[in-house]
């Protein structure tokens, strides 16, 4: 079989998997739930034991399809708590994130370089790898200049290896993942305990102050005004 046969016969199939997925989210209600984190709650708490699975999942599906993480990810706080949420939140944006990579570099590399053609976003990041390497992923996750779910398609286009994506993503993604989990956490996983409730917020408000830090000392290190310059 030839190689454009090859990438066509790869496209068809991705296209077939995602409508597949799709049809599947919208039969078992999955969007609408989204749209209330109460139902959502609901939702997931009815799976039982299959609970977490299906909210990875669920996050999974949010990076492949472009739908905003952040909603999500406060469910997982909700619904978990602080410190579970936050497990399982890393595990599904990181999974989801690798899969992403995975698709732009292997599955469907043409597609997604087709999405990306005249993108200064994606070019930007491109010639940041060239230059910074595995920094340019860092200074991405950590400072929020460009769309989450546009960089895990986007770096696999690149040429920055994938463990070194995996475990740089993992990391740098950790810290948002802590804030905004505790503060959704401390609503659930408090209740009842004032002590506790605040303990969580603590530690929240500390990651959030780190936040708001990185951006400067990132600048400050790695020159991001020339990084991301236009």
């Amino acid at each position: 079989m030839s190689e454009k046969k090859n990438n066509k016969l790869k496209l068809v199939i991705i296209v077939g998997v995602l409508a597949i997925i799709i049809f599947l989210l919208k039969r078992y209600g999955v969007f609408e739930y989204m749209k209330d984190f109460r139902a959502i709650k609901e939702w997931i708490d009815g799976f039982g034991v299959w609970g977490p699975v299906v909210y990875i999942l669920v996050y999974i599906a949010c990076c492949l399809f472009f739908l905003p993480g952040l909603p999500i990810t406060i469910v997982g706080g909700l619904v978990f708590g602080s410190i579970w949420g936050t497990i399982y939140v890393s595990i599904g944006s990181t999974i989801g994130a690798s899969l992403a990579f995975l698709i732009a570099r292997y599955a469907a590399r043409d597609m997604v370089e087709s999405w990306v053609a005249n993108n200064p976003q994606f070019k930007k990041i491109d010639e940041g790898v060239e230059k910074q390497g595995w920094r340019m992923l860092m200074i991405t996750r950590l400072v929020p200049i460009f769309p989450f779910n546009l960089q895990n398609f986007a770096y696999g286009l690149t040429k920055i290896k994938f463990s070194t994506y995996v475990l740089v993503s993992w990391i740098c993604m950790l810290p948002g993942t802590i804030a905004y989990v505790f503060a959704a956490g401390s609503l659930s996983s408090g209740q009842g305990d004032i002590k506790k409730t605040l303990i969580y917020l603590g530690i929240a408000a500390v990651f959030f102050v780190i936040l708001s830090l990185i951006p400067g000392w990132i600048k400050k290190k790695y020159d991001l005004d020339e990084t991301v310059a236009k």
